[in-house]
């Protein structure tokens, strides 16, 4: 059974359409999705066939059959990080952020006995920061992001409007060559660089921004500096995808 992998931008794409805050309906997202991978299938009259071969987790089938679904259980948002390319989402992982590590910011679940939309949001986030920071460096961003964790009406951005941030920011690094990992080390190394000065990155960064206008100037940098190491942790997440599947190769291929 052929497999159902969704980008950052996909995924978040998909939260937001949950939450409302999306002209897209879920359905329509995740037929988008699919069709991406089968545009022959779909002009030789071969969809079904096709789609009968991929497989639709549980959640994605609720979602399909409802158009909306509200909460997640841990094993829902587990199952939905399971489709999100070079990620590493376990149910354990998750269990021990939401008791232990990330309590403050997780809280209990917001939608009867499950997690709401942002919460699976969050979790997604700390999936991704984990690849390049610890945890206490990640509790201090969240401090300035989400300045009471009691609390939901102060945050300076919904976590999954902060998701969706950064995956898009991600997908326009992925787009150009000269904002590669390598070009972007490179720069780093030069006193003078600053993203400020990179007009691929500043268009980007201005075009995510202005969803934002609401924010006074030391929030507004703020939440640019969280986008920038999000999607520096995603660049990190995939070259760790990468390395692990190398590895794999290496060890499989030793006749």
């Amino acid at each position: 059974m052929e497999a159902f992998t969704l980008s950052r931008k996909e995924m978040s794409g998909l939260l937001l359409s949950l939450t409302g805050n999306s002209e897209q309906k879920p359905l329509h997202i995740l037929q988008e999705v699919w069709t991406k991978f089968h545009h022959e299938e779909v002009k030789q009259g071969m969809s079904l066939p096709a789609f009968l071969s991929t497989e639709i987790p549980p959640i994605l089938q609720k979602i399909i059959k409802r158009g909306n679904v509200k909460g997640f259980s841990l094993s829902d948002i587990a199952a939905l990080g399971h489709l999100i390319e070079y990620s590493t989402l376990s149910a354990t992982a998750m269990q021990n952020w939401v008791k232990r590590d990330f309590k403050e910011y997780l809280g209990s679940p917001r939608e009867g006995k499950k997690y709401s939309v942002n919460q699976a949001a969050l979790l997604f986030i700390i999936d991704d920061l984990k690849a390049a920071l610890d945890f206490e460096s990640i509790r201090q961003l969240f401090r300035l992001l989400f300045l009471k964790p009691e609390r939901d009406d102060d945050d300076l951005v919904e976590p999954a409007q902060l998701y969706h941030g950064y995956a898009e920011l991600f997908e326009e690094i992925k787009r150009s060559p000269a904002l590669q990992a390598q070009g972007m080390a490179e720069r780093s190394a030069n006193r003078d660089y600053s993203w400020k000065t990179d007009s691929s990155l500043r268009s980007a960064m201005d075009k995510l921004m202005n969803r934002l206008n609401h924010l006074t100037r030391p929030q507004r940098d703020a939440v640019q500096n969280m986008l920038m190491i999000s999607a520096i942790s995603v660049q990190t997440c995939y070259f760790q995808a990468l390395a692990r599947q190398y590895f794999n190769a290496a060890l499989f291929l030793d006749f």
